[in-house]
């Protein structure tokens, strides 16, 4: 049976997991959350270029996936091409989903909804170019709804005016009221779909790369048809763990564990979970 570790920076992947999980697909899953230093969005490249390899070839070498998901667009943007360079197995990026809503508006205009530093990004800017070049992309970068898929995610409430924030910030921009796909390119705001819809000024189509990825991992793995099972999930941070351990409960992870300092990064079971 192939084994897929599935990592974000925070409970966004879930998002990924999730889409794997009902693929029909017999996998073992495994979750890396590197909550310590959510959001990723706010930290520096060369930061996130030198940990991110550095955390996935740790916990590679201690639970041998058969391949890795980096479930995290501003990762995947930033650091895919080191991780690939320090892994030995397939790993699978998230790609900001604007080739499909190209494909699929009817007006032309798309929104897409990422992070500050995806929403920048010379990769982004590249994916306009290549597969959208005779749309009209309307971008608005948020962490706000990081912090608030996170609360959601644990059971609490969260600042609505983070989603008033980024359905103003697309729809009021100039083009803004045209836009008919909405590119959801941070895994966590797939989490918020249901209120980002809600709050819409009009109906559009929420895409996210969900079920993208999944197909991607069984094309890689060439993986059989049956039933996905997640196993264990960890974290860099113990009470970010306490605050999420109900969500991973009820997603069926039988094993929690914290994951210790660079460089080596050695899990661990808790001891205060």
């Amino acid at each position: 049976m192939k084994r897929v570790l599935v990592f974000d920076s925070g409970v966004g992947g879930l998002s990924v997991l999730d889409a794997i999980a009902a693929s029909g697909r017999d996998l073992v899953l495994d979750y890396v959350a590197d909550n310590s230093w959510l959001p990723y969005g706010l930290k520096s490249d060369a930061d996130l270029r030198a940990r991110v390899p550095a955390l996935l070839s740790g916990l590679v070498a201690q639970w041998s996936p058969d391949l890795v998901v980096v479930a995290c667009n501003t990762a995947s943007t930033i650091a895919l091409d080191a991780v690939r360079a320090a892994l030995a197995v397939p790993v699978v990026g998230v790609v900001p989903p604007i080739k499909p809503a190209a494909a699929l508006t009817r007006t032309g205009v798309i929104g897409l909804l990422a992070t500050p530093a995806t929403v920048r990004r010379a990769y982004t800017n590249d994916l306009i170019v290549q597969f959208a070049p005779d749309k009209r992309v309307v971008r608005f970068g948020s962490s706000a709804l990081v912090e608030a898929a996170e609360h959601k995610l644990r059971g609490e409430a969260f600042d609505p005016a983070a989603i008033t924030e980024a359905i103003g910030g697309l729809f009021g921009a100039p083009g803004g009221a045209e836009i008919d796909v909405v590119a959801l390119a941070c895994t966590h705001f797939p989490l918020l779909a249901n209120e980002l819809a809600a709050a819409s000024p009009r109906p559009c189509v929420w895409l996210d790369s969900g079920d993208a990825i999944a197909r991607r991992v069984a094309s890689v793995l060439i993986a059989d048809p049956g039933q996905a099972r997640v196993h264990r999930a960890a974290f860099t941070d113990a009470h970010a763990a306490r605050a999420t351990f109900a969500a991973f409960r009820a997603r069926g992870f039988s094993e929690l564990e914290l994951i210790g300092d660079a460089p080596a990064f050695i899990t661990r079971p808790p001891t205060n979970i």
